[in-house]
């Protein structure tokens, strides 16, 4: 699979961008179709045979992205009612999962009767309110159980749902529990068991090796518990780097390792899948800020930028000073654009790249060095793909949204 770039036309398409609302600055999102088609058909051409990959919509549920994916990813997966509703809505024509803690009755029923692929049950309350359901439509559930184990000297990552004491899951001691109550109904059906215990992992063989704790559980317990074989969701959690961009998490040599694994482990016939989000479409989006003030204040310098951590709050969520390029503004014609670049120019400085709001947190990257950045230039935020205008606090002082680009459409 080929790193990640920058696309070779962004900066015509962010001209464009600004020739076409010209009474403000620019402020956008842009996302590159063609990189993103190109992309999930890699990653998927890579996975072993026995190993299917689906979308995490949380990551960006936009119709744009999903039409993309569809035809190469094996389905999606929704984490609340209204994804599901929404990815439905979508009529991709692929399988639906469903997960997430706290589901509400009314959206296990909304599961069922849109007969998803599977639910991810997370406790034996809602193991028990599944069943009640599913008896009251007459309908069979299809579940994996979540399960939260203990990964013994595997270090966390940055980010973990599990391997020590969270919401997410089912304990190991509540399992005889929830299959005792699954084996005597016949409105649950036991597909398989779900394991997503760490997000934002870079390093191949640490993944490795926590698969590998999943595959020895999983035949712990069907030797147990005297359980057929049944299908593996092996989560995702596969990182982007946002502090050294391209030294990401390596999956063409993942996949390789993977391959190893699950022939040493005899699992050539189970049926495994991932639910990546972030590693898939964090890629090829972008947010592009025009710069409207540059100050110094105190010996810093700040650039304040149209738009802010309201449009995209991916830096603030994560701590981390985004990766940016600057994409200089046009030989401006007007007056204004003159002066600005003859008297609102910083050449090799740092600077802290900030957006509108009322807020010292509202910063996007912290002194960085930049060659050259003057008024009317666009900041522009790579890898903002995923994770990003879906998570952020849009409403909050009722500045207006930025606008929504897609290009390099892929051919049908």
């Amino acid at each position: 699979m080929t790193s990640y770039s920058i696309s070779s036309n962004l900066e015509s398409h962010i001209h464009r961008l600004a020739t076409q609302q010209p009474d403000d600055p620019l402020c956008a999102y842009l996302y590159d179709l063609g990189s993103l088609s190109t992309r999930i058909q890699e990653m998927v051409a890579t996975l072993p045979p026995n190993v299917s990959l689906f979308y995490a919509a949380k990551a960006n549920p936009m119709p744009e992205i999903l039409t993309t994916l569809a035809p190469f990813v094996a389905g999606f997966e929704a984490a609340s009612g209204g994804e599901l509703m929404h990815l439905a809505q979508q009529n991709t024509h692929k399988p639906l999962i469903f997960g997430g803690p706290g589901k509400l009755n009314s959206e296990l029923k909304t599961a069922l009767e849109h007969n998803v692929d599977a639910i991810h049950v997370e406790s034996i309350t809602e193991l028990k309110r599944l069943e009640a359901l599913a008896n009251a439509l007459d309908l069979v559930a299809p579940v994996y159980l979540r399960m939260n184990i203990d990964i013994g000297d595997i270090t966390l990552s940055k980010l973990a749902m599990g391997g020590k004491p969270t919401p997410f899951g089912l304990d190991e001691e509540d399992l005889n529990d929830a299959l005792t109550l699954i084996k005597r109904t016949d409105r649950i059906r036991l597909n398989g068991f779900h394991f997503h215990l760490m997000s934002h992992q870079l390093e191949t063989e640490r993944h490795i090796a926590l698969i590998q704790g999943y595959f020895n559980k999983v035949k712990q317990w069907q030797a147990v518990y005297q359980l057929d074989a049944m299908g593996i969701n092996l989560g995702g959690g596969m990182g982007i780097n946002y502090l050294e961009p391209g030294k990401d998490f390596d999956w063409p040599t993942f996949c390789q390792q993977l391959q190893h694994l699950i022939v040493h482990e005899g699992m050539e016939s189970i049926p495994l899948r991932f639910e990546c989000g972030r590693f898939i479409s964090a890629p090829c989006g972008y947010y592009a800020m025009e710069v409207i003030d540059i100050k110094k204040n105190l010996g810093e310098y700040f650039a304040i930028c149209r738009g802010g951590t309201h449009h995209f709050r991916t830096p603030a969520a994560q701590g981390h000073d985004h990766p940016f390029i600057v994409v200089p503004h046009q030989k401006a014609t007007d007056s204004t654009h003159a002066e600005h670049a003859i008297n609102n120019s910083l050449v090799n400085e740092r600077i802290s790249i900030v957006g509108q709001l009322c807020t010292p947190k509202d910063i996007l990257a912290r002194q960085q060095l930049v060659q050259e950045l003057k008024i009317g230039d666009y900041v522009v935020f790579t890898l903002a793909g995923a994770y990003a205008w879906n998570i952020s606090h849009q409403a909050f002082l009722m500045h207006p949204e930025p606008s929504f680009y897609f290009f390099n459409h892929p051919s049908p």
